[in-house]
C-alpha cells in the first residue's frame, strides 16, 4: 500500500512540474534607470558638454541619462523584444529620428530557421553589432562611454541572420541595414548598407570580435562610400582583473567617385580591477583621430585629434544597484574645447551616477 501511495505521489509531482513548465509565461519584463550628475570644469553656459558626447552630456545638473522599460517574448523558435526609453541619451542620440521613434530603444522579432542549428533571422530596431560598449551603463566597465563608442552606432535597423556554433565558441552574423545608426533612411538615399560580425570565444576568459560596416551616408546624388572596421578583445587576465582593448578604423570617399579616402581611427584600452565583491576600479586610455572631420567636425587646422584618460570607482550597493564616480580628462591638438567661453585645448569633467536594474 505504501509503495502504491509513494508511486502516486511521485507521479503527481512530475505531472505538477510539467504543468508548471507549460504554464510558464513566455514574457519577461525588465527595467533600468540611470540618474547622473556631471560637472564640466569648462562651465558651458548651456549646460551641455561637447557635441561629440551623447551620453551623460549635461553639465552641472542632475538628470536622467537613460530610463528603460523592456518586454521580451521567447517561445519555441520565436523571440521578440520591445523597449521604450527616456533621458538625455534619448534626447541627443535619437535627435535625427522621427518624433514617434525617438523613444524606441529596441523593437524586433526573430525566428529560428533551423531545427538542428542555432540559426536565427531577426528584423527591426536592434542594438548595434559594433563595439563592446552599449547605452546601458551597468554593462560597461566605465561610467561614461569611450569616444569611439559615442561616435559609432549604438543601434541599427534592418535584417540580421546570425549563427552560433554548437560549441558556443563562434558567432557569425550578416546584416542588411538602413544606414549608419538610422531607423529611417536619408532622403534621396537608395543605397543599401551592410554589416558583418565574427565573435570567437576560445575560453570563458577570452572574447575576440571583428565587426564591419559598408554603406553610403549621403543622398545618392553625392554618394560617398564608407568602410568601417571595429576590433576588440576582452580578457580575464586574473581572477580580479579584466582587460579590454579596442580599435576602430574607418574610411570614406573624399568626394563622389573619388579614389581618395578620408580616414579616422581610434584605439582604446580599459583595465578593470575588482578588489572586493562590492568595489570595481577602472582606468581608461584612448585616442581618436579624425583629421578630415568625417565623424567629428571641428573646422580647425588639424581636425579632431584627441587623447583621453579616465579613472573610475564603482560601488555595488546591492546586486542591482550601482553607484559610480569617474574623473576624465581630454587633450586635443587644437583648441576645440572652451572654458569660460574661451577656446582651450583641454577638457576635464567629473561624473557620478546611480543606476538600478530590475
Amino acid at each position: 500500500m505504501k509503495k502504491i501511495i509513494l508511486t502516486a505521489l511521485i507521479a503527481f509531482g512530475f505531472s505538477n512540474l510539467h504543468a508548471q513548465e507549460e504554464s510558464k509565461s513566455p514574457f519577461t519584463f525588465s527595467g533600468y534607470v540611470d540618474v547622473y550628475y556631471s560637472y564640466d570644469f569648462g562651465k558651458p553656459e548651456n549646460h551641455t558638454r561637447p557635441n561629440f558626447f551623447y551620453s551623460y552630456n549635461k553639465s552641472n545638473e542632475v538628470n536622467l541619462n537613460l530610463g528603460l522599460a523592456k518586454v521580451n517574448y521567447s517561445k519555441g523558435n520565436v523571440r521578440a523584444n520591445l523597449a521604450l526609453m527616456a533621458g538625455t541619451y534619448t534626447q541627443y542620440n535619437m535627435s535625427a529620428e522621427q518624433d514617434l521613434l525617438q523613444n524606441v530603444y529596441e523593437a524586433n522579432v526573430g525566428v529560428k530557421i533551423s531545427q538542428k542549428h542555432d540559426l536565427w533571422i531577426d528584423a527591426g530596431i536592434m542594438p548595434s553589432h559594433i563595439g563592446f560598449e552599449s547605452a546601458i551603463g551597468k554593462d560597461c566597465q566605465t561610467l561614461t562611454r569611450s569616444i569611439l563608442a559615442e561616435n559609432s552606432p549604438y543601434y541599427e535597423t534592418g535584417v540580421k541572420i546570425g549563427y552560433t556554433t554548437e560549441s558556443g565558441k563562434w558567432y557569425l552574423a550578416a546584416m542588411y541595414l538602413n544606414g549608419w545608426q538610422r531607423i529611417q533612411k536619408i532622403e534621396g538615399n537608395q543605397t543599401p548598407a551592410f554589416g558583418t560580425q565574427v565573435t570567437y570565444k576560445p575560453s570563458d576568459r577570452v572574447v575576440l570580435n571583428w565587426s564591419t560596416y559598408i554603406g553610403n551616408e549621403q543622398p545618392d546624388a553625392d554618394k560617398k562610400w564608407r568602410y568601417f572596421n571595429n576590433f576588440y578583445g576582452q580578457f580575464k587576465v586574473a581572477e580580479k582583473v579584466n582587460l579590454t582593448t579596442g580599435f576602430d578604423i574607418g574610411s570614406q570617399q573624399s568626394a563622389k567617385g573619388s579614389d581618395k579616402y578620408d580616414v579616422w581611427f581610434s584605439p582604446v584600452l580599459i583595465l578593470q580591477y575588482k578588489p572586493t565583491d562590492k568595489i570595481q576600479l577602472a582606468a581608461r586610455g584612448e585616442y581618436y583621430s579624425d583629421e578630415k572631420g568625417v565623424i567629428i567636425a571641428t573646422e580647425t587646422p588639424n581636425g579632431f585629434k584627441t587623447y583621453g584618460f579616465s579613472a573610475n570607482f564603482d560601488y555595488l550597493v546591492t546586486d542591482n544597484i550601482m553607484f559610480r564616480v569617474e574623473a576624465r580628462n581630454l587633450s586635443s591638438k587644437d583648441e576645440i574645447f572652451t572654458k569660460n567661453n574661451l577656446p582651450i585645448d583641454t577638457n576635464t569633467f567629473v561624473t557620478t551616477s546611480l543606476a538600478i536594474s530590475f
